[in-house]
């Protein structure tokens, strides 16, 4: 079971709380009708303080546990504060040591907005990229000097620390977590709950450290890039690997040792995600799509879709479209 934690303190924007624990727990009970019905996900607040907190929206949160009930846990959440964070966090300083030691001990930690400054006054991202809510772009960067700003970047991946600039990109982070954690299929279905016309999937415009990659094999990591830059073309194991200088069963198994998956595996997601953008954006018939990104069979390409989905890409551009504003009706 994966237990997360929220940080409450006073000037929390409730929707920075909410919405994450709407996708997360929307995707928890979509898991655990595939174990018999057990719970696969536990969802705490904690506080400095016993006593309720009032939200900025004046929703009033019963925190769950203290601080020093946190422990261990899978992923802390740090909620977006109203205007000015330095109030708040000269009051919440109880929490920096509690940051540095669940970092140390490598949970995720996300955090919304603003709330990057409790991140950065617990000196976690000296040196690290990190975002923060564009209003407060010359404060930050002129109290924390040494942190990495992405001003151009909604969300960023430094390790185990995640920053969401706004509320909105906080709904695409939890989504990147729900399929690491539940896998695709999980968190397409999640997603298509919460409008997917609107997202953009997190390895498309998050900001993720090169030092903080999942690995450092340099012959998977070019590997890797090529595909994601020829997967419209038709593209073959042997071929990827005589382009490597080594042996297709030496790429296949240094491949799988450090992604978890097959090179075909990795480039089917890209054919897919670029196909998802196009369904998305474009006119284009879905045969014209599957033929773009490198798929000329057009059922093979709808079975793939619908694996990954749980739609056919028809369905899927329908239920896009019918949610886009036209502001001409």
């Amino acid at each position: 079971m994966k237990r997360v934690v929220a940080a409450l303190y006073p000037r929390t924007l409730a929707t920075s709380l909410a919405l994450p624990m709407d996708v997360l727990r929307a995707a928890s009970q979509a898991a655990s009708a595939q174990h018999r019905g057990q719970p696969q996900l536990e969802f705490l607040v904690a506080a400095t303080s016993p006593q309720a907190v009032e939200t900025v929206g004046g929703l009033s949160v019963q925190p769950d546990i203290s601080l020093a009930e946190i422990g261990s846990c899978d992923m802390l959440l740090l909620p977006a504060m109203w205007r000015n964070p330095q109030p708040i966090l000269r009051q919440q300083q109880p929490w920096l040591p509690v940051l540095q030691s669940l970092a140390e001990a490598g949970t995720s930690i996300c955090s919304v907005g603003t709330a990057s400054c409790f991140l950065a006054e617990a000196g976690l991202l000296d040196g690290q990229a990190a975002a923060t809510h564009w209003n407060y772009f010359e404060e930050f960067q002129q109290r924390y000097p040494r942190v990495k700003l992405k001003r151009h970047h909604l969300i960023t991946q430094s390790g185990n620390l995640y920053c969401a600039g706004s509320v909105n990109s906080i709904a695409d982070l939890m989504i990147h977590i729900v399929e690491d954690w539940f896998g695709s299929r999980i968190a397409r279905a999640v997603e298509s709950q919460f409008s997917p016309e609107i997202r953009r999937p997190f390895r498309a415009h998050a900001y993720q450290s090169s030092d903080d990659a999942l690995h450092q094999d340099e012959l998977v990591l070019t590997a890797q890039q090529w595909l994601q830059d020829q997967y419209h073309e038709s593209i073959s194991l042997s071929e990827l690997a005589a382009r490597l200088d080594c042996s297709p069963r030496t790429l296949s198994r240094r491949f799988k040792a450090v992604t978890g998956q097959t090179p075909s595996q990795y480039l089917q997601k890209q054919r897919l995600a670029a196909a998802t953008e196009l369904l998305r954006a474009t006119n284009l018939s879905v045969g014209e799509i599957a033929w773009q990104v490198g798929l000329h069979d057009v059922s093979y390409f709808t079975a793939l879709f619908r694996k990954q989905r749980g739609q056919t890409p028809a369905k899927y551009r329908l239920s896009v479209r019918a949610k886009l504003f036209n502001p001409k009706l």
